[in-house]
Formats: C-alpha cells, structure tokens, sequence
C-alpha cells in the first residue's frame, strides 16, 4: 500500500509544461464557497429572520464592470432558509461591509447610524477645512485642547490608583471599623434624642391630665374660684304674717 501514499511523482526529462492544453473557463465562472451570514437579514418572500453567523453554501462570481481603487466586487447567491428564494448581495469594499441586492433587506443595526454620522461629521469638517486656513487652525486647537484634558484626566487617575495602591489591608479594614463604629454611635444619639423627646411630651400630656382633674374636683375654672355664697337668715317673722294675724 506505499505506493498509494506517495506524495512525489516522476516527471519524465522531457516533459513540457507550456505544451499541456489549458482548460478554457467561461470569464464569469461561478464557484461554490461555504461562508457564514455577515449581517441580519428579512427575507421579501417569507418574511423570515436570518441572523448573522447563519452558514450557507453560496455561489461566488466577479461583478463585471465593478471595481474599487482596483479591488474586485464579488457577488454571492444564497438560497432561503425557510423557502429557499434566491438571495443575492454583494461586497463594499469602500465601507468595508456588504450590501444585500435583491430578495431580502437588512435589519437596522443602531452602531450602523452612529458611524454614518460620523463619517458625516468628519466629511463636514474636511470640506470646512478644505479653503479656509483659520478654521483648519481652530479645529486643530480644540483638538490639541481635548488631547491635554484627556491626558489631565488620565493623571489624575494614575495618582489617585497610586494612592491606594500605598493604602495596606489593615488600613482599609481599620477605617472601615471606624466609619461603622461612628454609624454606630451617630445611631445611638438619634435615639436617645428621640427617646428624650417622648418623655417631655409624656410629661406635658400626664400635667394637662392633673390640671384637669383638679379644676374638677375644687371647682376651677379657667383659673378662678368659684366660693360657696352665704346667705344671712332673718328670724324675725316677716311683715305679711304678722299683718295678717287676727285681732282679739
């Protein structure tokens, strides 16, 4: 079975090889490529979702005619994967992404926007910039300002790790202890405030309950006292009586 595994074979010293017939492929020959999904994706017939990572045995060709800074445009088929329609989309090689051409549509994807906006914001600035040397300076200011505040920021914050990077554990526990040892107590005070707070109004609460029950009981009234009023009886015999006593 050794000659079966032989990776060499024997060419003979007269052997040509600019006089072996070269096989004529068609210009635009598809091949088949096994890829994955690069994108989400609807289908236009069905209606079904296909998300990205979903793998699929696609047909690779040359679109004629299109090329960028000569980089070639490949097209791909892909069949459906619920009711097979043909789906066909293409690569970008100027966004670097690819565009979905006929049978289905792309799912709106939000970090898409932000980096259109971008790429907007940068376009705006290029042309601003393009015939006007003050505001090529300006923008060149901001920039060189927001690169010192964030290299201000990024100081900061290397000294504040090495500052508790010194910090040891026991120090960390012991400040810990010391700032539940103060909840503690602060704890404790509200309480006894609050506890004295109750007891004054207790007290005031028992004192109007015995002036109430005093003026009840000596007969006080907004805080005078009513005396019992003596009335002098006269023992001589009235006047009426006496007049109407018969004469002898």
């Amino acid at each position: 079975m050794g000659e079966r595994k032989v990776l060499n074979k024997y060419y003979p010293p007269d052997f040509d090889p600019a006089k072996l017939p070269r096989a004529r492929r068609p210009k635009n020959q598809q091949i088949k490529v096994r890829m994955m999904l690069p994108m989400s994706i609807r289908c236009n017939t069905c209606g079904n979702y296909i998300y990205k990572g979903t793998k699929f045995n696609s047909r690779k060709e040359d679109v004629i005619g299109e090329t960028y800074l000569g980089i070639q445009i490949f097209r791909f088929y892909f069949k459906c994967t619920k009711c097979s329609a043909e789906l066909t989309m293409k690569t970008d090689p100027q966004n670097s992404d690819y565009v979905v051409e006929s049978g289905a549509t792309r799912n709106f994807e939000p970090w898409r926007a932000e980096d259109e906006e971008a790429d907007g914001l940068k376009r705006k600035r290029e042309s601003e910039e393009m015939g006007d040397a003050m505001k090529s300076l300006e923008n060149r200011t901001l920039d060189s300002k927001r690169e010192m505040d964030i290299l201000a920021a990024l100081d900061e914050m290397k000294s504040m790790k090495s500052r508790h990077a010194t910090v040891t554990v026991d120090e960390m526990l012991a400040a810990l202890q010391r700032t539940s040892d103060d909840k503690e107590k602060r704890l404790e005070e509200e309480d006894e405030a609050l506890i004295k707070i109750r007891m004054i109004l207790l007290e005031e609460f028992v004192m109007k309950i015995l002036k109430r029950k005093r003026k009840r009981r000596f007969g006080f009234q907004m805080g005078t006292l009513k005396l019992p009023v003596l009335v002098q009886r006269d023992k001589s015999p009235p006047k009426n009586l006496a007049a109407k006593q018969p004469t002898h």
